[in-house]
């Protein structure tokens, strides 16, 4: 038996669909357990690049099984057309379930979420509109609607009605839109639920008797640490649990299930949307890193901000996700720089921390504290081993690894599956 999790250990974007796609090779399941179509991954496989959104990224394996968990929320016009991408590029796809308790995003969260992040004016939170955040506010609020309840033509037609009521009530009287129209919603969800229905299971259940029959199995996340709801940097959040707890709860498992835990880092920090960003580079640097990282969204296209490496946010990941190993991703990117960075802790008020702070006051006024290191200039995207890495390479691995007090098992010295260096066993 063997469960391992795989979350993003900075504000996301780390590349969590390659280490996905590279790990998957060994599991027999790979399961989404939370976010939606907000979230992206970029899968380089065979020579050939997949954007996906909704589906795992074990999907290019054709003898996988692939899982959206119960904690994702599912936007089933995007979850359809990200099949028709696939079939169109002529993959051969692993199985597909769908969790029968995972949510629906219904047109009205995608609007509320344009129209709430529009009123919020100078304090957007910087999301992507695609009604994630409303989504969960109705999960929360109990008034969701279920994959299954989909699935049940009365079931459906009487929470929708319910719904509309109060989406229709803010619409008209605080936004100043047209009400939504019961019978066409429900007409064309009612075709999405036809074509998913097949899909549709007892998620928790299939990945309880894989794990229990000796599987391997992969739970993957989406988004990062530091965008966790509850752990990441507030209110400049998901609205879901991308950390390691998030997987049981969004899967269906119990954490004594769970076996490993790895954390994908870049060997640089990035970030999209608003809010404090204390190494984020505001220069020449910073461009570069972002031209030649290609840093701009999967799903939005946005240009990330771009900053270095932060030693105090990736031992806040390990602490919060009991991190056991470390991929370590874009390596490569810093190839070429005279010197590299390091953020060591924080200095706030005169005072030197090496502690991430509770308070996203404090956070904002912290300044980066940093440790220069040597650059290198040899080109590392055909390196096989970390023997293979120049000198100077391998020492910042070793100082990350010192600083996070976690292993760097993985480091992508490229975008394929082919340019990743393994330092030790995840599965």
């Amino acid at each position: 038996m063997a469960a391992v999790v795989l979350l993003g250990a900075q504000w996301g974007d780390e590349g969590k669909g390659k280490v996905t796609d590279f790990l998957a090779e060994k599991a027999n399941l790979v399961v989404r357990y939370q976010g939606g179509n907000n979230a992206g991954h970029t899968v380089v496989a065979q020579g050939e690049e997949f954007k996906l959104h909704l589906i795992p990224s074990g999907i290019l394996y054709a003898d996988k099984i692939c899982i959206i968990g119960n904690g994702v929320v599912v936007d089933p016009k995007v979850l359809l057309e990200e099949l028709a991408y696939l079939t169109e590029r002529k993959v051969k796809m692993g199985k597909l379930f769908i969790s029968s308790n995972a949510h629906i995003i219904m047109p009205y969260h995608r609007l509320l979420d344009e129209l709430e992040e529009i009123a919020r004016g100078d304090q957007k939170i910087g999301t992507t509109k695609r009604g994630i955040g409303p989504a969960y506010m109705d999960k929360t609020a109990r008034t969701g609607i279920r994959m299954m309840d989909l699935l049940d033509p009365e079931e459906f037609a009487a929470k929708l009605k319910r719904n509309l009521a109060e989406k229709n009530n803010f619409l008209v009287k605080l936004y100043g839109k047209k009400p939504l129209d019961f019978e066409s919603i429900y007409q064309e969800y009612r075709g999405y639920a036809e074509k998913l229905r097949a899909f549709v299971t007892d998620s928790s259940l299939t990945i309880d008797r894989a794990i229990k029959a000796g599987e391997r199995v992969l739970f993957e996340g989406a988004q990062g640490t530091l965008l966790d709801l509850d752990h990441g940097t507030y209110p400049f959040v998901t609205s879901s649990h991308p950390t390691a707890g998030g997987a049981c709860i969004g899967a269906g498992v119990g954490p004594t299930q769970i076996n490993k835990v790895v954390g994908v880092i870049k060997a640089y920090t990035t970030r999209v949307g608003e809010g404090p960003f204390p190494t984020e580079l505001l220069d020449e640097m910073g461009d570069q890193i972002r031209e030649a990282g290609h840093e701009f969204g999967t799903t939005t296209g946005r240009a990330r901000r771009c900053g270095w490496f932060d030693a105090v946010i990736g031992r806040y990941a390990v602490r919060v996700s009991g991190i056991s190993d470390f991929a370590l991703m874009k390596l490569d990117v810093l190839s070429g720089l005279e010197k590299v960075k390091l953020c060591v802790g924080y200095r706030v008020n005169g005072e030197v921390i090496d502690e991430f702070p509770q308070s996203q006051k404090v956070f904002r006024a912290c300044e980066p504290v940093y440790e220069e290191m040597p650059g290198w200039q040899e080109d590392i995207t055909s390196a096989q081993t970390f023997e293979d890495l120049p000198e100077a390479a391998q020492a910042y691995i070793r100082r990350i690894e010192e600083l996070t007090v976690t292993k760097v098992t993985l480091i992508a010295v490229g975008p394929s599956r082919e340019q990743t260096i393994v330092r030790g066993e995840i599965f």
